[in-house]
């Protein structure tokens, strides 16, 4: 392990302590140290301001990182060695602290945890074990209903088509399942890696991307020829080109083999199953790739339709609209890192966008991405009939530009949203149609913590889609895009995780919510105080009729009595 004892202290931390930079001696340069320094509360976030410099954009934002991009830091078993020790307290700790069984699935909002990106290695083996196994320990102990894991393509069915190594799967559901925590799995056919932070990297199977090799236009592709490889085009969806095999038949022969492998799971551990759309997982089109920093936030990205099966559908589609000219998308739309108005395309007054040719255009672009979830989403629904989980789609939370009247960042990521169309309410009934769980992310952001200039309104945009799933009727998940561990974004996911759906029916609450992710930073101390009383909130529920207070104080008396053990464990690091 490359990391000295002080590094892994401060990873365990969440907050660097005084090391001089110059030291040679490791010994030395720890001596100084204190339990309490370990345990020191970390700085508040600072809030963000986008200053235009000649058309670019500032280095000092913090790009929206998606669960597949979020870095990961130090290994967990520092963090976790304590938890280990813990075992002789679990059962007096979770007597005083945990919801009773009765009233477990009867009110609030059951909190799920994202396990980190490398959890099975390449090598389809539990990444470190004993920490996985004490971090799990924990989670439950703090209220926790289960983890996510993404169970990736690349790592399963890596080496030939048709044949999947679910080895560490199984042994980290059995892991889950001990600890008695519930599995959202999420069927990972993307890429993972390869963006500025990253620290994981999960290609495609390898026989995949051999066809991709061969065949470059089955890799989205931008107007200026950049390929995408993080997941396979859409415009292919129905050819056989993998091995004879279309990419719709790969991911339903995946999802079947899961099923067959983990059937007497289904239902009982394995409780939801989020299908894999696109980048990140998300049904979106790349049109933000930040690999090799070609979009920085919070640039409007760009169209991903100009590979030969994307153009061949949108000349098809032209040619029956009786205008065969609009037979390419758009090329006056400007540079990933523009804003609306330095564009034609996307400009207030006058831009393409809101022409004949940008309604024709858009409404092909954006019918393509939900036609890509209709396909999936009809093999999953059919593949897990009667298993007892549920199906869930991620949608991406595009919240700057929100205030524009394009929303260009949304309109290139394939959501035909505008000042006057809802782009949500296709996305939401298309789920509906399947009975599909909606899941959306940016539900921790505010408004006024997001560069106004920018025109960024998160609040604004989860409100929009609180409003399209209720018309729709489908129920709502929701997923924090930044990792946060302070409690003005506990306090908005609490907000949140309670909605109001109309003057008639009150309110309804989320149905479930899925917290970014499991790291060293989470088992922080104060971090992890925080964290206790947010899952206990939140599992109180909206009718919860304890004050904050007292629910408070209960998490305070858990961390009390776990907090000299990790104390204890962080000493034990300095020798």
């Amino acid at each position: 392990m490359a990391m000295s004892l002080t590094h892994q202290i401060g990873a365990l931390s969440g907050t660097p302590l005084p090391v001089e930079t110059t030291a040679t001696n490791a010994g030395d340069s720890s001596s100084t140290l204190n339990a309490s320094a370990v345990w020191k509360s970390p700085t508040p976030p600072l809030k963000c301001k986008v200053i235009r410099q000649s058309g670019d954009l500032s280095d000092m934002l913090s790009p929206p990182v998606s669960p597949c991009r979020s870095p990961l830091r130090a290994d967990l078993t520092a963090a976790c060695q304590a938890f280990a020790t813990a075992a002789e307290h679990e059962t007096a700790v979770e007597n005083e602290y945990r919801i009773s069984s009765k009233e477990k699935h009867e009110k609030g909002v059951p909190v799920y945890v994202m396990m980190p990106l490398d959890s099975v290695k390449m090598d389809n083996t539990v990444n470190r074990r004993k920490a996985m196994n004490a971090s799990l320990q924990a989670l439950k102990s703090a209220g926790v209903e289960g983890i996510m894991m993404d169970v990736w393509w690349g790592l399963v069915e890596r080496d030939n088509p048709g044949e999947y190594n679910w080895g560490g799967y199984v042994d980290l559901i059995e892991m889950a399942k001990k600890h008695g925590l519930k599995v959202q799995a999420v069927m990972s056919f993307h890429q993972c890696g390869g963006n500025v932070g990253d620290s994981v990297s999960i290609p495609l199977p390898k026989w995949a991307v051999e066809e991709m090799q061969k065949d470059p236009d089955l890799a989205y592709t931008d107007q200026w020829g950049r390929r995408n490889f993080e997941y396979i085009s859409l415009g292919c969806d129905t050819l056989p080109i993998l091995k004879g095999r279309t990419p719709v038949q790969c991911y339903s022969d995946f999802m079947r083999a899961f099923r067959d492998q983990f059937h007497h799971l289904l239902g009982d551990t394995i409780v939801e199953i989020q299908v894999g759309m696109g980048p990140a997982g998300e049904l979106r089109y790349p049109s933000y790739p930040e690999q090799d920093g070609t979009w920085k936030f919070p640039g409007i990205g760009a169209f991903q339709c100009f590979d030969k099966y994307m153009i061949s559908s949108l000349k098809a589609a032209a040619e029956a609209s009786g205008k065969p000219e609009w037979n390419s998308g758009p090329t006056d739309a400007g540079h990933y890192n523009n804003w609306p108005e330095d564009t034609q395309f996307f400009r207030k007054e006058g831009g393409g966008w809101n022409s004949p040719y940008g309604e024709f255009f858009l409404t092909w672009y954006s019918q393509m991405l939900l036609d890509h979830g209709e396909r999936i989403l009809s093999s999953a629904t059919e593949i897990f009939r009667d298993t007892g989980v549920k199906i869930s789609v991620k949608i991406a939370g595009i919240h700057w530009h929100y205030g524009s009247r394009s929303h260009a960042p949304e309109l290139t990521a394939g959501y035909y949203n505008t000042r006057y169309r809802d782009g949500y309410l296709p996305i939401a009934q298309m789920l509906a149609r399947h009975n599909a769980i909606f899941n959306f992310t940016c539900i921790e952001m505010r408004d006024h913590e997001q560069p106004q200039d920018a025109l960024c309104a998160p609040e604004k945009l989860v409100r929009q889609v609180v409003s399209a799933t209720q018309e729709a009727q489908v129920p709502l998940a929701g997923e924090n895009a930044l990792p946060r561990y302070d409690e003005h974004a506990h306090e908005q996911i609490l907000k949140a995780s309670a909605l109001e759906v109309n003057e008639n029916s009150g309110e309804r609450e989320m149905c479930a919510f899925t917290y970014l992710r499991m790291n060293p930073d989470l088992f922080q101390a104060d971090n992890w105080r925080k964290f206790v009383a947010f899952v206990k909130k939140m599992k109180e529920g909206k009718d919860a009729k304890r004050c904050w207070e007292q629910v408070e104080r209960e998490a305070e008396h858990y961390v009390h009595v776990t907090q000299p053990l990790v104390q204890e464990a962080a000493v034990a690091l300095m020798h």
